[in-house]
């Protein structure tokens, strides 16, 4: 976990405390307060030390400019994370969010959707119930992905059906590179059918470093866009996210439904025992080159799946 440490005056302590009023937490034994934001948890002490730790604590440090930190060992260079740290104005702000399911089910695709967001609609979008999507039950994100269409917001979702899937892994295609390029083809879908001047900005709920993310989809000569964000757990932040979030999850499962019925038989999502012995099943019943159509097949499940067919 990446850290900063800063001395900083009694004063300016006092008005950090009330700066970071709705954030305030549990206060620890000999310090003056304990808040957790979205970037960092900031412990301040009697002493005047101040803690930063968490995901970005150079941005909560940073506000304060009166304070001169000592970097934690493992922190990461301001350049590296600053610049794709979302601002916090962006969580009440127009914006697209994007996000995925299915990347760590064995049977079915990867799902990724995005939304974009008017600050106007964030209030109703709340109301609803929409949240991050493993909050919610199947048949919860199901009804509100229905309730979500019909509110006519901009948004995109895209499949990548599992026989692609293998034959990109196949020719050296990571996950990850698979993840970044649905990202970027979902958020130039959207940007299609919105006005850009009013976009805030746009987040990604982080699964790889940006650098990472850039590197991937310039490869396919692709660029990020202008005022592109990455968080991790950021749809517990965003709502555009969360609404990507519930979009991607109910994509995911109907694609799963329809595998299912093709089969004939119930595909179990995760990568559980449950699910080497349906691949199992599957060889026995249907071929194993049917797994190619309905899975993931570089998973260790295909390999675990052995030890159930006699």
């Amino acid at each position: 976990m990446a850290q900063v440490v800063t001395t900083i005056s009694k004063d300016k302590i006092i008005e950090m405390k009330s700066f970071y009023s709705t954030y305030l937490t549990s206060t620890p034994q000999g310090a003056i307060f304990r808040a957790k934001t979205p970037y960092a948890v900031i412990t301040a002490y009697h002493s005047g030390k101040v803690l930063f730790q968490g995901s970005n604590p150079e941005t909560e440090a940073g506000r304060w400019p009166e304070s001169k930190g000592k970097v934690g060992q493992n922190k990461k260079t301001k350049k590296s994370t600053n610049s794709y740290s979302p601002p916090e104005s962006l969580f009440t702000n127009n914006h697209i969010g994007t996000d995925e399911a299915g990347t760590g089910d064995y049977f079915g695709p990867i799902t990724v959707a995005g939304v974009f967001i008017k600050k106007e609609q964030i209030h109703l979008l709340k109301s609803m119930g929409v949240k991050d999507s493993k909050n919610l039950t199947d048949s919860v994100i199901r009804k509100l992905a229905r309730e979500m269409v019909k509110l006519n917001l901009p948004y995109s979702s895209l499949v990548l059906p599992n026989e692609k899937y293998n034959r990109l892994q196949e020719k050296g295609w990571t996950q990850g590179k698979m993840k970044a390029m649905l990202h970027h083809h979902v958020i130039k879908n959207i940007a299609k059918n919105i006005d850009t001047t009013q976009l805030g900005g746009i987040l990604i709920d982080q699964f790889c470093e940006p650098h990472v993310f850039k590197r991937h989809i310039a490869t396919e000569q692709e660029s990020i866009f202008e005022k592109t964000y990455f968080m991790t757990k950021a749809e517990s932040y965003s709502i555009a996210v969360a609404a990507a979030s519930i979009i991607a999850r109910s994509r995911f499962l109907s694609e799963m439904d329809l595998l299912s019925d093709k089969l004939g038989i119930v595909l179990p999502k995760g990568a559980s025992k449950k699910v080497d012995q349906t691949i199992a099943k599957i060889i026995l019943e249907k071929g194993e080159s049917t797994l190619d159509n309905c899975a993931k097949t570089h998973f260790a499940n295909t390999t675990k799946a052995q030890a159930y067919i006699k």
